[in-house]
């Protein structure tokens, strides 16, 4: 791993060959991959030490990115409003999947998790990189998450293909997680 910060396009090139990066979001220090690069993925779960079947978090610089993700028919007019109301910003949504949501991404659920994000340094990479990315906080399962750089733990640092520059956006928690037919918090 460089050690060094990496450029957006430095880093939107190492997700193009499969890397796996650091990169800040809104609260804490993220840990991603192109979604549709299924060894990309195994290996940050490796990295993360974290099951398959828990599912992971996608985050997209834009509605557009996200669509093709979403069943927006098994949702209520209502709640698929409220959805979209409060992008982009620092809301994720357990969503109703469509067939092109990869199983390693939504593991055992029916649903993806989604945010249209705000923050610069993710809604730009997901543009560097043309699509969404992975977002699941970087640091290994059952561990606390970095909320600055400095807090980064070594060993997934020593796994990584790179840090995207930037620091998080200072939010205190990591982002909630709902769920977007009910409202139901599942992570507050």
């Amino acid at each position: 791993m460089s050690a060094s910060p990496l450029s957006i396009e430095q880093s939107a090139a190492t997700l193009a060959r499969g890397g796996v990066l650091v990169y800040p979001t809104e609260a804490v220090w993220g840990i991603g991959c192109d979604p549709f690069d299924q060894a990309a993925v195994l290996r940050l779960l490796a990295i993360k030490q974290r099951p398959v079947d828990k599912g992971v978090i996608l985050i997209g610089a834009s509605l557009e990115q996200l669509d093709p993700l979403i069943d927006w028919a098994a949702l209520p007019p209502e709640r698929a409003q409220a959805v979209r109301a409060s992008w982009p910003g620092p809301h994720t949504w357990a969503l109703p999947a469509t067939a092109a949501v990869p199983a390693w991404i939504s593991g055992a659920h029916r649903s993806v998790a989604l945010r249209v994000s705000a923050h610069p340094q993710a809604s730009a990479l997901c543009r560097a990189h043309g699509g969404p990315l992975v977002s699941t906080s970087a640091n290994l399962a059952g561990q606390p998450p970095a909320f600055r750089r400095e807090q980064l733990d070594r060993a997934v640092l020593a796994l990584a293909d790179g840090v995207c520059e930037g620091e998080t956006g200072g939010l205190t928690a990591p982002t909630p997680i709902r769920v977007a037919s009910t409202g139901e918090v599942l992570r507050g």
